[in-house]
């Protein structure tokens, strides 16, 4: 395995952190409950507008160039994934749940389907991976939420 894939499977790994930080938070401070569904949610924007943001350095090497995807279409679906993150967070905790949940499994499937073809062969592997640790991390706080706020 190359360099560049092992410090990517380092930093990815270090991004789950928070996620799964949060989670345990909620089991072992219920009382603080509030702040760490908000901190959760936070974090979980910025990691989707992070990951929404590789679409861009994506589209320029694009740029003349015969893909099935053109850089306009690239660039356009990196914005709908960072406006999603955006307004996730001007809406109410129960439709965070959804919609975050929805963003990283359609954020995961755009790049198992039409983006593949750009990256190496170990990135969708780690990918699938983290995809599911975050998602499962969105599922766990989501059912917290609704057992403790009904």
């Amino acid at each position: 395995m190359i360099a560049v894939a092992r410090l990517a499977i380092v930093v990815g790994i270090a991004g789950l952190l928070p996620f799964l930080a949060a989670i345990l938070g909620l089991f072992m401070m219920p009382a603080k409950s509030v702040a760490i569904i908000g901190y959760f949610y936070l974090y979980s924007a910025g990691i989707l507008a992070f990951m929404a943001g590789i679409y861009w350095p994506l589209a320029m090497q694009l740029e003349n160039r015969c893909y099935p995807i053109s850089p306009l279409v690239t660039m356009l679906l990196s914005q709908v994934f960072f406006i999603t993150a955006g307004i996730g967070l001007l809406l109410p905790v129960t439709a965070q749940i959804v919609l975050y949940t929805l963003a990283y499994l359609g954020l995961y499937v755009v790049d198992a389907r039409w983006m593949r073809v750009y990256w190496p062969a170990w990135y969708l592997k780690l990918r699938l991976v983290l995809t599911a640790v975050v998602l499962l991390c969105q599922v766990v706080a989501g059912t917290w939420f609704f057992m403790a706020h009904g």
